[in-house]
């Protein structure tokens, strides 16, 4: 009997912490027989625990019946079971068998889903949903079937990717001392390196980046003849028509959309040192020339031709030197101007960049033997550049006694350096919105060993839907 009073109290604990946890004590309305009330041992104070209660119908029954009715295993209160008089008690299952069991149940649910909810799915919810995938996911799940596959060519798609972009990831589109021909695209969410292929641009020409927009690429041939218009992930691709005005010098390029997207068309500026310039709408697929340079513009224009453009709502800014500044075409106005803006003491290889509608500057910082990557961006009020963050300095030691030349291969929210001297050569990409940098993988080709070496490039954001 002392046994089963021990086993009974044992269980008035069990069961007062299952009331505790999913329920409260029986109501008042249940007879009092259906409670025993167990004085609690003196105790000391701080020991002290409030009186239990437990259910039963002692009527009819005696304690040992009642007692043997419940099941307690391993003495855990959550494995604690109530059985019907006279029951067995369960036997356990074999591991294999309950996983076959929750597989015909997770199968069963699977084909309800199916029937009454993936067949009622509303097609712009899912189109909204495929254009937040990662690209190279989305490119994977384009050979489940026809439909996905499509997408490429839908209107409404376009539109949930055009919201997308708006958050401007971005990627590098570069080109490699060793496959001059053959691009390789740089995606630093995932640090991976990918080779696409272009099979419409020429072979027998150097076609070189000089410029993007809306997920597309403009490129130009070393000899500045020829532009085309790709989309290096749909191989979407279009070769421009001829310039109307031939010019064998060197010029620079810039690209700008129409309007928040690529679905508005995009524009295309090439700029003399001569001040002769055009400027190509993808709309009417031709080449203009709106106006003529004013006079108050000093020719001839001394490019800085190793920093790219960047556009700002609309208008394209070029780097200049004598004097020291900014050239600006406004594309929608057709208006030039230019900013005499005096450069930081002690830098090389300047470079313009963008984030945010601010326009930012990239140099090397040279003094005696030591060589530090700078960011100045331009004060609007004072139109001075104003030093905002450096390379950190245990990474700047590497450069201590070397010639350094810097070469920005993206200038769009992220930037991508490259440095490289007789000893090294490095990557590294600035986030101009956090402040952050972070080294670059080297670049190799899925079936070989030996890293390349990039020699230009230029900075794109993604989209699947953007034409030519």
């Amino acid at each position: 009997m002392m046994e089963g009073v021990a086993m009974l109290r044992q269980l008035i604990g069990q069961l007062q912490e299952v009331l505790e946890l999913y329920g409260s004590p029986p109501p008042h309305t249940v007879p009092s027989n259906y409670f025993i009330q167990l004085q609690a041992q003196p105790q000391p104070a701080s020991q002290q625990r409030p009186l239990r209660w437990c259910l039963f119908n002692l009527e009819g029954s005696s304690l040992e019946d009642s007692c043997c009715n419940i099941i307690m295993t391993a003495g855990k209160s959550k494995n604690l079971k109530m059985l019907e008089p006279g029951k067995p008690p369960p036997t356990k299952k074999a591991r294999k068998e309950r996983n076959q069991g929750k597989a015909t149940v997770t199968t069963n649910l699977t084909e309800n889903m199916e029937q009454h909810i993936w067949k009622e799915f509303p097609e712009d919810l899912f189109e909204a949903v495929i254009a937040r995938l990662p690209i190279a996911t989305f490119f994977r799940f384009r050979s489940v079937c026809r439909k996905w596959n499509s997408l490429l060519t839908s209107q409404s798609f376009s539109q949930q990717c055009a919201e997308v972009n708006q958050q401007k990831q971005t990627w590098f589109y570069t080109i490699t001392h060793e496959n001059i021909n053959t691009g390789a695209m740089y995606d630093p969410s995932l640090k991976k390196w990918h080779h696409p292929t272009v099979p419409a641009l020429p072979t027998k020409l150097i076609v070189l980046p000089v410029a993007s927009a809306g997920g597309l690429i403009c490129f130009l041939d070393i000899g500045h003849r020829s532009f085309y218009v790709c989309n290096p992930l749909t191989r979407s691709f279009r070769e421009l028509p001829a310039r109307s005005v031939k010019v064998w010098s060197r010029v620079a390029v810039g690209m700008t959309l129409n309007g928040k997207s690529s679905i508005s068309g995009y524009k295309i500026l090439w700029v003399g040192c001569e001040g002769e310039y055009e400027v190509y709408d993808s709309k009417n697929n031709s080449w203009t020339r709106p106006g003529s340079m004013p006079s108050n513009i000093k020719l001839p224009l001394a490019l800085n031709f190793r920093s790219q453009a960047v556009s700002v709502d609309g208008t394209l800014y070029f780097m200049r030197s004598d004097p020291d500044g900014l050239l600006s075409y406004d594309t929608e106005n057709g208006i030039w101007k230019q900013f005499a803006i005096p450069g930081p003491p002690h830098l090389s290889d300047l470079t313009l960049a963008e984030c945010g509608g601010r326009i930012m500057l990239v140099g090397l910082l040279t003094k005696n033997a030591a060589t530090c990557v700078c960011i100045w961006e331009l004060q609007k009020m004072t139109l001075l550049w104003k030093e905002v963050d450096r390379m950190p300095n245990i990474w700047c030691l590497e450069f201590y006694g070397k010639h350094v030349r810097m070469t920005c291969l993206g200038n769009k929210g992220l930037l991508m350096l490259s440095l490289r001297s007789k000893q090294m050569n490095r990557l590294v990409t600035y986030d101009l919105s956090s402040r952050e940098w972070l080294r670059v993988p080297g670049c190799v080709l899925p079936r070989g060993r030996k890293r390349q070496w990039i020699a230009c490039g230029t900075a794109f954001h993604p989209c699947l839907t953007a034409l030519a």
